[in-house]
């Protein structure tokens, strides 16, 4: 049975939508060759949570892992996409009874917005208590549709210490308007960064058919 790939990342330019107070991206010429140069060579600027990216434990944890000692292995593998239209923010009781698997990506409202807008407060997010039964759910991969897992300016950040505490990997600014509820194949391919609290990464979700 083939696989088709979907790509669920966010396009990098200078217009895409950035947390506020974070660095935006910006490609800048280095040299050009309509400008006499050999060859066309760029720089990058941007934060490391850029667009979709991945938080590593280090992130909101001073002795938490740091990218580079996140096992690699939760970057490949299924994962269920759970779809949640009208939710406005997630809770445990969204998750159903049965027991949630290694990689959970939520889909919510949030994907059907422009990834090149302006940033938007009111995005939908995990409450602390999903946080908890993701946790006590053995998830080792949690997915979301907005630029952070947690809700904009939560008091104390609760959802990202409860999963970044226990190890729980974050991928945040996927994009999931085209990809189908239920059990797919995931990539999520950060930067080999040493020493990061985070990376922007390219994410893929495989569909069979």
């Amino acid at each position: 049975m083939s696989i088709t790939w979907v790509d669920v990342s966010i396009p990098l330019s200078a217009s895409t939508t950035a947390w506020p107070g974070d660095t935006p991206f910006q490609l800048k010429p280095s040299s050009r060759i309509a400008e006499g140069a050999e060859v066309n060579t760029s720089q990058i600027t941007m934060s490391t949570h850029t667009a979709t990216h991945v938080d590593a434990p280090w992130h909101f944890e001073d002795d938490g892992k740091k990218l580079d000692e996140v096992d690699p292995s939760v970057f490949f593998g299924e994962a269920l996409i759970i779809e949640l239209p009208e939710v406005d923010l997630i809770t445990a009781a969204d998750l159903g009874d049965k027991p949630l698997p290694p990689r959970v990506l939520f889909k919510t409202k949030n994907s059907q917005w422009p990834a090149h807008g302006e940033f938007r407060q009111d995005f939908v997010a995990v409450a602390p208590d999903a946080a908890q039964r993701l946790v006590d759910d053995g998830v080792r991969l949690v997915g979301v549709d907005y630029l952070s897992v947690a809700p904009y300016k939560q008091p104390g950040q609760p959802t990202h210490h409860i999963l970044l505490q226990n190890d729980v990997f974050i991928v945040e600014g996927l994009r999931l308007a085209s990809a189908p509820a239920g059990t797919v194949q995931f990539v999520c391919l950060p930067l080999p960064l040493m020493g990061a609290d985070g990376s922007p990464c390219r994410a893929f979700v495989g569909v069979e058919g």
